[in-house]
């Protein structure tokens, strides 16, 4: 697989890496025996970046991911998880230094590392982003040898775009997909030049891009599929990329048409990632170790031709811009 630097922590990762939200319950059951295969099985497949967050599965996902390198024994694998929003109440004035040390504490437990690879403050209240107290608390721990690295995690544009002002922001992650592209007009340019990575999530539109779904298929209770779809627990834009689904449904139809033969509809989407400037690596989800290795096999694909290209950008605009390019 293809690796590249990822920003300011100077680490060289492959550009697919493996985004582990799914083992916290928010993607309906995914076992502890599945997780594993579906860690192993990336890391056999050439994954070296494994992306977690400390609310998810309320740390069960950090508890896995820290079995899994005790297992590998692998000093190559980097790992980055995130923090915040654990907070209570959630508002700016929570993430005080006292705050952040703890909840670092608790991750480094539970990842059962003495230092953290990367930490991101996790889709924090806006205000936090242009917060000094909280860069100096990150700046030092990283002082400490607690991170070696710290980044942002963020919703929108804007916020991407205060982050890249700090120069201890090593990386920014932000939804990027075939269906969300404003991050290539400001984001992706300015984090270039700062030396900023780009760490893409939601690649897939929440399954979306995959083609598999209809407008009857179903989720369960406890998959953010079915209670976020209009941002009733967290942003809307974290769930199917904030694209009404049944809308989305059939742009996926218009995008699985576009698909070369050879390839899966998710492979394509990736790629699409992999192939814009700036982008450092992409982080799908698996809850299967046989998603986690068709994921990986992004990697070494083709880039998208001028045509393929110019089809996608179509479906954008004539199905889906109008609902999501102004939002975020």
């Amino acid at each position: 697989m293809e690796k590249r630097i990822l920003g300011k922590t100077d680490r060289a990762v492959g550009v697919v890496g493996q985004g582990c939200w799914q083992f916290g319950g928010d993607w309906g059951d995914v076992g502890d025996g599945a997780a594993m295969g579906v860690l192993h099985a990336a890391a056999d497949a050439g994954v070296t970046f494994f992306d977690t967050a400390d609310v998810y599965g309320d740390g069960h996902s950090e508890e896995l991911v820290g079995r899994f390198i005790k297992e590998r024994g692998d000093s190559g694998l980097m790992v980055a998880t995130k923090l915040g929003r654990r907070a209570d109440p959630f508002v700016a004035e929570t993430y005080t230094r006292e705050n952040l040390r703890a909840w670092t504490e608790r991750s480094l437990k539970l990842l059962g590392v003495d230092t953290i690879d990367l930490t991101q403050l996790h889709c924090p209240p806006t205000p936090v982003y242009s917060t000094d107290s909280v860069y100096d608390a990150l700046d030092e721990m990283v002082d400490e040898g607690k991170l070696r690295n710290y980044g942002v995690s963020v919703e929108t544009v804007d916020e991407a775009m205060t982050a890249l002002e700090r120069p201890g922001v090593a990386t920014i992650q932000i939804i990027l997909n075939v269906f969300r592209r404003k991050p290539l007009e400001r984001v992706l340019p300015a984090a270039r030049e700062a030396g900023v990575g780009i760490i893409a999530r939601v690649p897939l539109a929440s399954g979306l891009l995959t083609g598999k779904f209809s407008e009857d298929s179903s989720f369960a209770a406890t998959d953010h599929r079915s209670y976020n779809r209009f941002g009733e627990a967290f942003d809307q834009g974290e769930t199917f990329s904030g694209v009404p689904y049944e809308l989305g449904v059939q742009a996926a139809r218009e995008f699985a048409e576009v698909v070369p033969e050879g390839i899966t509809p998710a492979q394509f989407a990736l790629r699409w990632i992999i192939d814009q400037p700036g982008v450092s690596v992409v982080i799908p989800g698996a809850s299967r170790a046989e998603q986690a290795e068709a994921n990986a096999a992004a990697g070494s694909l083709p880039e998208l031709t001028p045509a393929q290209l110019a089809a996608l950008e179509r479906i954008y605009d004539r199905r889906i811009r109008e609902f999501v390019h102004d939002r975020w």
